[in-house]
């Protein structure tokens, strides 16, 4: 009786262990594909400072030394975003901006998107994404406004502006700009997010 006992134990405790090794295993095996993050970039707020680059993939800065590589997917320079893409660099970014709320764009579209090309000199056009306020001097991310990007190496992305604050004025002007943002990047070379 005590040999059964301990042998029903035994058994029980080993699927027990078979169970927990397969849940396990199947929790590592479930990829995620989809980062989603909430950003900021401080970009400097003289128009002749050279653009800020920034990689989706890698959710970091890119130094200057290489905007001549697919390393980067967007660079700002004050309220001017450029792509690596064309006439800015070697890469095939593109962007679209839709008026649409971001947690309602579930997939990015398979064409449409704009390029920075010489015709066209910007494809994110100044004054398109953003409201100011002369007097009061308000700088803010028009509402209901995502942008979706291809990146300069051909995955999806879309991106919202939460707010541009300033950094503290000396005089004036103030020294930087602080984009503040979020987006969620699919890593597995899908379109949806």
């Amino acid at each position: 009786m005590k040999k059964m006992i301990y042998t029903g134990a035994l058994i029980a405790s080993s699927t027990i262990m078979i169970l927990s090794s397969c849940t396990k295993d199947s929790t590592n095996a479930t990829l995620v594909t989809t980062v989603q993050k909430t950003d900021s970039l401080k970009v400097n707020f003289s128009p002749a400072a050279p653009y800020t680059f920034f990689s989706f993939k890698n959710d970091v800065l890119v130094a200057n030394s290489d905007s001549a590589t697919t390393n980067w997917d967007f660079g700002l320079r004050l309220t001017t975003f450029i792509l690596n893409s064309h006439t800015y660099g070697p890469g095939n970014a593109g962007v679209i901006l839709q008026n649409n709320i971001y947690s309602n764009v579930s997939s990015a579209p398979d064409a449409g998107y704009a390029y920075d090309t010489i015709s066209s000199q910007k494809a994110i056009k100044d004054g398109s994404w953003y409201d100011y306020n002369i007097v009061t001097h308000v700088f803010a991310p028009k509402a209901g406004q995502t942008f979706i990007f291809r990146t300069a190496d051909n995955y999806y992305v879309k991106m919202e502006l939460l707010a541009v604050d300033y950094e503290p004025f000396v005089g004036p002007t103030p020294i930087r700009l602080i984009y503040r943002f979020r987006y969620t990047y699919q890593a597995s070379g899908a379109r949806t997010f």
